[in-house]
């Protein structure tokens, strides 16, 4: 048996997810999560500071559900355009500290101990079909849900079900 990569299950995920649509391939707003360069926090350097560090998604179209950490050592940032790529980051052993999500509605990173995170909504999600979106204001958060659904929780209870995007995988 062959064991699947970190990226042909992202790809995978992708295309389930209903991202791959070719009406949303080409044009950064017709997508929830979507911004404006100028919008988008991006805390990694380098050429690739654009790109999810698991994936290689464009951080900024899919930017209302990124996430972002730093190396154990404290010498290097990473970000990510889902919390789906943070677990899987975390499930190869990583060690990160003081993550970061951004907040849907004033589109900064703030820390995810602080997010009000609202699951499973009917707006489409990043890497997978259970969409994650977090929230600085629970208010804020209560009014997403009212709007479109889902499930109010923590960091760690939206982390959990984004592991459960790889039990069949690991």
């Amino acid at each position: 048996m062959i064991k699947k990569t970190s990226f042909s299950i992202a790809v995978s995920l992708f295309l389930l997810s209903g991202c791959a649509d070719t009406n949303t391939m080409h044009s950064h707003n017709k997508i929830f999560q979507s911004v404006n360069y100028e919008q988008a926090q991006l805390v990694q350097d380098g050429k690739n500071k654009q790109y999810c560090v698991k994936c290689g998604m464009d951080l900024v179209r899919f930017y209302k559900t990124s996430h972002a950490a730093t190396s154990e050592q404290g010498n290097k940032n990473y970000q990510y355009c889902s919390i789906h790529c943070l677990e899987d980051h975390l499930g190869e052993g990583m060690v990160l500290k003081n993550p970061k999500v951004v907040d849907v509605e004033s589109l900064k990173l703030i820390s995810v101990a602080k997010a009000t995170y609202v699951v499973g909504s009917s707006v489409r999600g990043t890497m997978s079909r259970i969409s994650k979106y977090a929230f600085l204001k629970k208010q804020d958060a209560l009014k997403f849900q009212e709007k479109n659904g889902g499930e109010i929780m923590d960091f760690n209870s939206a982390l959990e079900k984004a592991k459960e995007d790889f039990k069949h995988y690991r």
